[in-house]
């Protein structure tokens, strides 16, 4: 998996390290593993609708009711869309944004004041899943987009 997704992740989480076994033979197919993640999303204009979406999902339908409230009492949604899309943009593999304005691109310590449990995270996962699906992804690039997704939202979960 060539990509900046594992970034942070793998500093601190040795399964989100890529399999060599897992790798395919298919030259098509590795072409397509060494695409930056960013390039797959469509870049800029890409990342930015997949976030709006997604918060779109969060404020105003109930699969995201349970994370609004989290955001609301945190630093609220219209701060976390702009935050999201900064951070993804480094972790897809394109310009670092949140990392240049925060000098950290650290998960845990982004989510450090948010109680997070598995309903949460379980919520998180599937606002996003039905945001990929809205901005028309193909299959394949939701797969490889909800991989280092799930890795992060499991290291996030700090509650039972």
């Amino acid at each position: 998996m060539a990509m900046s997704a594992t970034s942070d992740v793998a500093q601190s989480d040795p399964a989100a390290q890529p399999d060599p076994s897992k790798e395919s033979l298919d030259p098509a197919r590795s072409a397509m593993q060494e695409q930056l993640l960013y390039e797959l999303v469509g870049g800029e204009e890409g990342l930015r609708k997949l976030v709006e979406t997604f918060y779109d999902i969060v404020e105003f339908e109930p699969e995201g009711r349970v994370l609004h409230l989290l955001h609301l009492r945190g630093h609220g949604v219209a701060h976390s869309r702009i935050e999201q899309f900064n951070f993804l943009s480094g972790f897809f593999g394109g310009p670092k944004l949140y990392a240049q304005k925060w000098r950290h691109s650290n998960v845990r310590e982004m989510h450090e004041h948010v109680e997070i449990d598995s309903e949460a995270k379980d919520a998180w996962l599937r606002c996003m899943a039905i945001a990929i699906d809205r901005v028309g992804l193909p299959a394949d690039v939701k797969v490889r987009l909800m991989a280092p997704f799930t890795r992060v939202a499991t290291i996030l979960v700090n509650k039972e």
